[in-house]
């Protein structure tokens, strides 16, 4: 099994849990659960497989994928009422799936000699789009889009981490190692300490 299968994997079993957290605030049926759990698993690296025309599909070629999500959505169902506060829960357990998956994004990009550019794009596609998918389908604000919060840009630094480690000559597994490290430190900085970026405020019309 290679380092990225391990890295799609990961980030599979950590995004399904969030979605069926969510799936849980909005009390939806253990089917609900399910779905929202494989829409969260894979919905980033799917559009990441079909940008790159990488075939088949993770999971299509490999289904195991889906099963785990399945089978963590199950977990969730028969478990979250035992936890205190599922949205601290939620919002931990994204951040380092969003970690895993621009690593794991980064490093499919980067398995493909695609240039700097597009293997930054993969990396916060693969890391922000499921969790977009997931929020906007149970109504919940995006936590992408949460004000001033730092989260796709976390993506982004993380990503180009792993671009400038391989420029400079580092090992795939080192430079897929720091993007995630620097990816997650970011996003966890931002839930402890407030980090945000500026926000847009309008001011008046000058006359």
């Amino acid at each position: 099994m290679t380092a990225l299968t391990l890295l799609d994997y990961a980030s599979v079993l950590i995004f399904a849990l969030t979605g069926a957290l969510v799936a849980s605030r909005a009390q939806l049926d253990l089917v609900g659960f399910a779905f929202m759990a494989c829409l969260t698993a894979v919905g980033g690296g799917t559009v990441r497989d079909l940008l790159l025309d990488r075939h088949p599909i993770f999971w299509v070629g490999q289904p195991d994928y889906i099963l785990i999500a399945v089978a963590a959505s199950v977990l969730v169902f028969f478990t979250a009422h035992l936890v205190e506060s599922r949205y601290n829960w939620l919002v931990w357990l994204d951040s380092f799936a969003l970690s895993v998956a621009v690593a794991a994004g980064t490093g499919a990009a980067l398995s493909l000699d695609q240039s700097g550019v597009i293997v930054v794009l993969m990396g916060v596609t693969t890391g922000c789009l499921g969790g977009l998918m997931r929020d906007v389908v149970c109504n919940e604000v995006p936590l992408v889009l949460k004000q001033g919060e730092l989260y796709v840009s976390c993506a982004f630094t993380g990503a180009l981490t792993a671009v400038l480690a391989a420029r400079l000559g580092a090992e795939p597994a080192f430079s897929l190692a720091l993007c995630a490290l620097v990816c997650w430190a970011l996003r966890a900085g931002s839930l402890m300490f407030g980090w945000q970026l500026p926000v847009y405020k309008s001011r008046p019309p000058r006359n």
